[in-house]
């Protein structure tokens, strides 16, 4: 018999997906780590939540999202989104630099960023610094201060105020990556050609082209190869490495690919949203499913699921952009604000319609959706993978339990997303994170925010 104080909550009798392997199993948990797996036999006095019928994997890690303080008000903050990535079964997330304001390029702005996210966020939290012209002395101090690495955007970033983020110029983007390279961080790149990009929709609003259509002909997948070429380039001269962000085409991944069989340190992720909709979503669902770089037809979408099931995509990540609901209105699909929120579905759609619909392995897209982002983001210690030492951060699912996406079931906190009306083939039914129920199906979001800031070294 073990004795019940080396347990403070038993997962009871789930199906556990491991790295390698799934089968039924029970955790242990003590001090908010996994100290066992296997099974646990009778254990006298100790909590236990029975997870009988259920699927337990290791709680997704969404490199990119969208947290939109300090400094934009009606905006998306860390209370509401964390919420909505607790119910989506995301136990940690890295937050992007921008659109807060100040923009996260300085030590400064990330002691504003911290002070906001602290006490508000129900998970777990890395912060990402910003390469920006003009900040390239920031970089050091910032890797100092603990970043989990730098984003840059290759085309216009579209953030509010003169103050906001910017994209890169070529000189900044070159010196940008020699300096990253030396400080041993990762640089993660929004690829899209600013020249095609900016050109093709001037052309399309001259003619008075603002159709969902002619927003996604602006924004060909030339622009997004050119750019990603541009910068595996740059980082063959420098030895930077390299991470590209919601690579939205087959020819993308593929172009990265071979990058990396020249030895080229890069990863990439793609996003639900290229996986589930399709250019005719933003037709019939307008703008709320307007992204950078934008959704691809049908016929794109399937190579794309090629090469998830490959295995040649590292990682999947929501790229949760949310904005105030009238940012979305109006008939210029070219003057909406171009962003997908999605934090709390990302999970469930990649197993609906990867594992459910599809047959790929848990055990492929766990690594995908945890155990990938946890090691290029020097997270891997604690995160990402359900084994003995690593937090107890878990994502309990039903696969049988398919269910329609409705307004009032999104917690975050401006209810607009491409996903209401859609089928969701699973259902999150309960998030821990460390040790802690943060959510349950039936309750909703539990306790307090009491999410850690994550400091990367």
């Amino acid at each position: 018999m073990i004795p019940s104080e080396k347990f403070d909550l038993v997962i009871r009798g789930g199906s556990v997906v491991l790295k390698d392997v799934v089968g039924v199993m029970d955790i242990g948990i003590k001090d908010g780590r996994i100290v066992e797996i296997g099974a646990l036999g009778d254990v006298p006095d100790a909590i236990e939540f029975d997870a009988t019928g259920l699927t337990v994997m290791a709680g997704m890690v969404d490199a990119h999202v969208h947290l939109n303080e300090p400094g934009l008000g009606d905006w998306e903050g860390f209370r509401t989104g964390t919420a909505a990535l607790a119910a989506g079964g995301v136990t940690t997330y890295i937050d992007m630099p921008l659109n807060g304001l100040p923009p996260t390029v300085t030590v400064a702005a990330l002691e504003q960023k911290l002070a906001a996210a602290r006490s508000s966020s129900y998970v777990d939290f890395a912060l990402w610094g910003g390469l920006v012209p003009g900040k390239l002395e920031h970089l050091a101090p910032l890797r100092e201060a603990g970043v989990a690495g730098y984003k840059a955007f290759m085309s216009t970033a579209g953030g509010p105020g003169e103050d906001a983020f910017r994209e890169v110029d070529d000189y900044t983007l070159l010196e940008g990556m020699k300096r990253i390279a030396a400080e041993g961080k990762v640089l993660a790149l929004h690829a899209e050609s600013e020249p095609i990009v900016s050109k093709l929709a001037e052309e399309m609003r001259v003619a008075g082209r603002v159709s969902a259509g002619d927003y996604t002909a602006s924004r060909p997948i030339i622009a997004e190869l050119e750019a990603v070429n541009r910068a595996l380039f740059y980082a063959e001269q420098t030895g930077c490495a390299l991470h590209f962000v919601h690579i939205s085409s087959e020819a993308g991944v593929r172009a990265i690919e071979s990058a990396k069989r020249r030895g080229l340190d890069v990863t990439l992720e793609t996003c639900p949203h290229y996986l589930k909709l399709t250019d005719a979503s933003l037709a019939t669902k307008g703008a709320a499913a307007k992204c950078a770089p934008p959704l691809r037809s049908a016929e794109e979408q399937e190579k794309l699921w090629r090469a998830v099931t490959e295995g040649c995509v590292d990682m999947i990540a929501s790229d949760h952009s949310p904005c105030p609901e009238e940012m979305k209105a109006g008939d210029d699909i070219f003057a909406a604000w171009g962003g997908i929120a999605g934090a709390q579905s990302s999970m469930e759609l990649m197993i609906g319609e990867g594992h459910v619909k599809r047959g790929i392995p848990l055990t492929k897209l766990t690594r995908m959706l945890s155990l990938e982002p946890a090691r290029r983001f020097g997270l891997s210690s604690r995160k990402g993978e359900i084994r003995i030492g690593a937090d107890a951060d878990l994502a309990l699912l039903d696969l049988n339990a398919g269910y329609v996406l409705e307004r009032e079931g999104l917690y975050h906190k401006h209810k607009h997303s491409p996903y209401i009306g859609e089928t969701m083939h699973c259902a999150i039914q309960a998030t821990i994170s460390r040790g802690r129920v943060i959510y349950n199906r039936r309750t909703g979001i539990e306790g307090e925010p009491e999410g850690e800031w994550l400091r990367c070294k």
